[in-house]
């Protein structure tokens, strides 16, 4: 029974399961596996460019690593902190009062 249907006049409109947002447990691990892989690579750049420093290696080489040892941990947090939006799902009706609740006070 499509959303937009109601057997009768007074029955509530039901929000889909659709519309839900992504679990938010799963959205965290998959940035917390982001930031550790990108902090897994850094730290490979780092230890290259030891290695390739004292092997002799063009400055271009070592410097290269050295730089991209510098600026992996800033990209690292700026993914982590990229949140998907949260969008207000597809196609659900949205929720409004009925009109049979209590009265305002008036003036």
């Amino acid at each position: 029974m499509p959303l937009s249907r109601r057997r009768h006049p007074d029955e509530p409109v039901v929000q889909s399961v659709t519309s839900a947002p992504a679990n938010i447990a799963d959205e965290q691990a998959g940035r917390i596996r982001r930031y550790l892989f990108t902090m897994a690579v850094r730290t490979v750049c780092f230890i290259a460019c030891v290695l390739t420093a004292t092997a002799g290696a063009p400055w271009w080489v070592w410097g290269s690593l050295a730089l991209l040892a510098v600026l992996l941990p800033y990209v690292a947090v700026v993914m982590v902190n990229a949140v998907a939006p949260r969008g207000a799902g597809r196609g659900g009706a949205p929720v409004t009062p009925r009109g049979d609740g209590p009265t305002q006070i008036g003036r």
